[in-house]
């Protein structure tokens, strides 16, 4: 098996390509299924397939903070974790578009969350929640009470 250390330099740049089509193109026909069908698969490819090879080769749990560092100790399952956090900060990255799209959240309010997303996941996730009510609210329809009501009853 190759090194843990050219296994990382193959996978770490691997999902920047479907970061960029999320970010800069994210209207574009192939944009999500690119990421769902093809970057998305291959990092939980390379995932499962080092877990596979290398189950058991670490000591270590998840039963305790000390058993987790343990555990991630060996560099296959340290870069097992690491392939993890790609495939799931991607994943959530592709949701954050759909929804945003879905939602016709403003395009600098759908971009903002997706580097902190790729830096910070769940920051990143969380900021195009807020943003999302954010922006919602602000395109909520004029209250009934208004001129449009009294218009309506005329």
């Amino acid at each position: 098996m190759p090194s843990a250390d050219a296994l990382f330099a193959i996978a770490n740049p691997l999902p920047l390509p479907a970061w960029l089509l999320l970010l800069f193109a994210p209207r574009w026909r192939f944009t999500l299924p690119v990421v769902r069908l093809v970057a998305v698969p291959l990092l939980a490819i390379a995932y499962a397939l080092l877990v596979i090879t290398t189950l058991g080769a670490s000591e270590g749990d998840f039963n305790s903070l000390a058993g987790v560092q343990r555990l991630f100790a060996d560099p296959y399952t340290l870069l097992a974790g690491w392939i993890h956090y790609l495939a799931f900060d991607l994943f959530i990255g592709a949701w954050i578009v759909e929804d945003a799209l879905a939602r016709q959240v403003p395009a600098w309010a759908r971009m903002l969350p997706l580097p902190l997303t790729l830096m910070f996941g769940p920051a990143g996730l969380l900021l195009h929640l807020v943003l999302r009510q954010l922006t919602a609210a602000s395109r909520q329809p004029a209250s009934r009470t208004g001129t449009a009501a009294v218009a309506g009853r005329a």
